[in-house]
């Protein structure tokens, strides 16, 4: 007994041991136990995914592109301070930057989904297949708010091998999963993990990211390609990893299959319109529940709804709690956003809200964002903001920009390579005023600045905080 005890104890009893008895002393007559059956046949012995990668491996590419940067001639431009005073000037050169990454055959006809970051700014796109053949690539799609781009080959005819999309509403937590792609250039490479966790969102600056997390393992490179249920369909497209190291960590996201889709579909229109939902909100923390009368932390507070929006149509106000939509669940703006931009503008998905404590089912007709003529504009002139490019608000540019659907104002569409930059200003920054005068649109943007007479004192929302900004000049 203290034998088999001690074999328990080693955990050698799945590794067969267990299927024999050492003899502690002589052999009787007694007739023998009976054996265990012994394996038949290879399929009894191996577990295998190959029959799945052999046919989800043909759909995954590498994706290949080159882009021609400036350069600054002379390192000391590459230091900020030294910018700050020369302007960013000085000679300059050319410089190609390749980068690499995969992507996923959806349609016979070559057409292509990987992630936007891995396209980015390219002017060569080349795609290679499997078998070597590589194509050069048009960017039909890139769409930088769900970090999602379509590509397309020419064939001449001839029909691809394609993956199916999942359900991934229907993918759980401890599914198998395989990640495939190129890491690192090394070439087609198969790992094996689990589905560790779901609806990620605080793993990217993204308004739409609801992401699938596996501990398959994603390299760089592996961008863009696809992750594959045990069944081999498309789960979802690898988008980034958390590492200290920038190689596998054992933590890797993928953009869930259902958002892909959206964005594949609406490609053929020339952009993707994302359903809106006209009001803005915060995470339902434990202080925020106890306040607010609910049995437990969860849901997105409405803290802003835009006038004349689905929200308020369908009267939602501020201060409800939206707990759920379709019967998922929603606990910050991000989950919120994702299971909208799912649907198309004209649907009406059904919301669990809490109004004062109770409970009752809305139903909210989506619309697209309303919008008015964009006015972009670059910044001319001598001052902090010259060389950005600027436009009024709308809810249509504030959901392009990842901003509240409610901001107003004038908003940086791009620094650019400018002065701008330099002052470090970003994206999404809202101008509210210069020299204490509001800025409501770009006209009185303008005018403030060019009344300044060299001194700028500039207030900037960025990220809902607020930033102060003095400069002479």
């Amino acid at each position: 007994m203290k034998r088999n005890a001690l074999l328990a104890a080693a955990g050698v009893m799945a590794l067969g041991l267990g299927a024999y008895e050492w003899p502690l002393a002589p052999a009787s007559h007694a007739a023998p136990p009976p054996r265990e059956a012994v394996p038949q046949s290879l399929s009894q012995v191996q577990l295998t995914f190959a029959p799945i990668v052999k046919r989800v491996a043909p759909a995954v590419v590498n994706v290949y592109t080159r882009s021609v940067v400036q350069a600054p001639a002379n390192p000391f431009f590459n230091d900020p301070f030294f910018r700050q005073f020369f302007g960013g000037g000085g000679l300059s050169r050319e410089r190609v930057q390749r980068s690499l990454g995969s992507g996923v055959i959806v349609r016979a006809d070559g057409t292509i989904l990987t992630n936007n970051h891995v396209v980015q700014d390219a002017q060569d796109v080349v795609v290679a297949l499997s078998d070597k053949r590589e194509f050069k690539a048009k960017v039909v799609l890139a769409d930088p708010r769900t970090d999602l781009a379509v590509l397309k080959i020419d064939t001449k005819g001839e029909s691809l091998p394609t993956l199916q999309f999942a359900d991934s509403d229907r993918v759980q937590v401890g599914d198998l999963v395989l990640a495939v792609g190129d890491p690192f250039g090394v070439g087609q490479t198969v790992t094996m993990g689990i589905v560790s966790a779901l609806a990620r969102t605080q793993v990217s600056a993204s308004d739409y990211q609801f992401f699938i997390q596996t501990d398959a393992a994603i390299n760089p490179g592996n961008s863009g390609g696809a992750l594959v249920t045990s069944d081999g369909k498309l789960a979802g497209i690898n988008s980034s990893i958390v590492s200290n190291s920038g190689g596998s960590v054992g933590i890797g996201f993928a953009i869930p299959s259902n958002m892909a889709k959206r964005i594949l579909d609406g490609s053929g229109s020339g952009g993707v319109k994302l359903a809106w939902f006209g009001a803005d909100g915060q995470a339902v923390n434990s202080d925020i529940a106890h306040s607010l009368g609910l049995p437990k932390p969860g849901g997105v507070l409405l803290k802003s709804v835009y006038p004349g929006g689905p929200a308020a149509k369908a009267g939602l106000k501020v201060g409800d709690v939206v707990l759920a939509i379709d019967g998922f669940s929603v606990d910050d703006m991000q989950s919120l956003n994702y299971r909208i931009a799912t649907h198309n503008a004209g649907d009406a998905p059904s919301l669990k809200v809490s109004t004062d404590g109770h409970a009752r089912d809305v139903a909210v007709k989506l619309t697209l964002p309303p919008d008015i003529p964009r006015q972009i504009t670059t910044v001319g002139g001598r001052n902090p903001l010259t060389g950005a490019r600027v436009e009024n608000l709308s809810p249509a540019a504030a959901l392009d920009l990842q901003l509240e659907p409610t901001a107003t104002g004038v908003a940086i569409v791009s620094p650019g390579r400018s002065i701008a930059a330099n002052q470090g200003f970003q994206p999404g920054d809202i101008i509210r005023s210069v020299n204490g005068a509001a800025i409501r649109n770009v006209g009185d943007l303008n005018r403030a600045l060019t009344q300044a007479n060299g001194h700028w004192d500039m207030i900037i929302d960025r990220n809902g905080q607020r930033m102060t900004l003095s400069v002479d000049g």
